[in-house]
C-alpha cells in the first residue's frame, strides 16, 4: 500500500513539473538569460518571477498601497494594472479586479493536487504575478492576487 502512494504522489509530482517546465518553452517580447535575471533581481523576485513561487501574504507594502498610478511589471517595466481596479480582498496580497487592455497572459496551473487555478504572466516577458479566482468584485466577478515582489507601482 505505501509503495501505491509513493507511485501515485510521484507521478502527480512529475505531471506537475512537466506543466512548469512546458512554460519555459513560451516565448516573449522581452527574454534575458537566467543569469541577466538573476543579476536584476533580488532572491525572492527571481524566485515569484522567474519560478512562479508566492510571496508570504501580508509581506508586501504594495498590498495596503491606494494611492492613484499604475503597476507594472517589475521584469520589463509593462504597464498592468491601474490603481482604479485594485481593492482591499482581505487575503494579504495586492488585488485587482480587472488587468490593462492586453497586459497579461493565462494559463491552467495543476500544481496543486486536485485543484486547477488560473496563473496569470506579464504578456511581454513572461514574469509570474500570481492567480485569477472568481471571487471578486464588481464588475468582473475575478480576483487578480497578485505577489507584489512582482510589481513596480507608478504613481499618477
Amino acid at each position: 500500500m505505501i509503495r501505491r502512494t509513493f507511485l501515485v504522489a510521484g507521478s502527480a509530482f512529475g505531471a506537475m513539473r512537466a506543466c512548469s517546465i512546458a512554460h519555459a518553452t513560451d516565448v516573449f517580447e522581452v527574454t534575458r538569460t537566467d543569469a541577466e535575471w538573476r543579476a536584476m533581481l533580488s532572491d525572492l523576485e527571481y524566485a515569484v518571477m522567474r519560478e512562479e513561487a508566492t510571496e508570504r501574504a501580508g509581506t508586501s507594502p504594495l498590498d495596503k498601497l491606494y494611492a492613484p498610478g499604475t503597476y507594472h511589471c517589475r521584469g520589463c517595466d509593462l504597464p498592468l494594472y491601474s490603481s482604479e481596479a485594485k481593492y482591499d480582498s482581505g487575503t494579504g496580497w495586492p488585488s485587482f479586479h480587472s488587468a490593462l487592455p492586453g497586459a497579461i497572459g493565462t494559463r491552467e496551473d495543476r500544481r496543486l493536487i486536485f485543484q486547477v487555478r488560473t496563473e496569470c504572466h506579464c504578456r511581454r516577458c513572461g514574469s509570474h504575478l500570481g492567480h485569477i479566482f472568481d471571487d471578486g468584485p464588481p464588475p468582473t466577478g475575478k480576483r487578480h492576487c497578485l505577489n507584489g515582489a512582482s510589481l513596480v507601482f507608478r504613481p499618477a
